[in-house]
């Protein structure tokens, strides 16, 4: 299952989101970011790529929404809701991620050993 992540900038949700899924088995996670100077755009790959997408906030899905509309007929596009007040890495933020996003994907996904 490919999960790709979207923030802004892609240095702090984002990327987090990504490490943390890689280390479940059956997931590739990518991390990316809206804004035109993010160390991973979003691009038209990255959105076939994916099977579900997940959006830090709002505000990210509705650029999404407007860049890629053709792209995304059959996406599942999810908004995590999680604002931009973390650090990367932050326990916190790792424990917001996993919550909200587990119960969108695979119920038999397990952390790899």
């Amino acid at each position: 299952m490919n999960l790709l992540f979207v923030c802004s900038e892609n240095k702090l949700r984002s990327p987090t989101g990504e490490e943390v899924f890689l280390q479940y088995d059956g997931i590739d996670a990518i991390g990316c970011g809206t804004n035109a100077n993010a160390i991973t755009p979003i691009s038209g790959d990255l959105i076939e790529w994916s099977d579900v997408i997940f959006v830090m906030e709002k505000s990210h899905r509705n650029k999404v929404s407007k860049k890629f509309k053709e792209l995304l007929k059959d996406k599942r596009m999810i908004c995590l809701d999680i604002p931009d007040e973390y650090e990367k890495m932050d326990p916190i933020l790792i424990r917001l991620l996993e919550n909200r996003v587990l119960k969108h994907i695979h119920n038999n996904v397990r952390k790899k050993i």
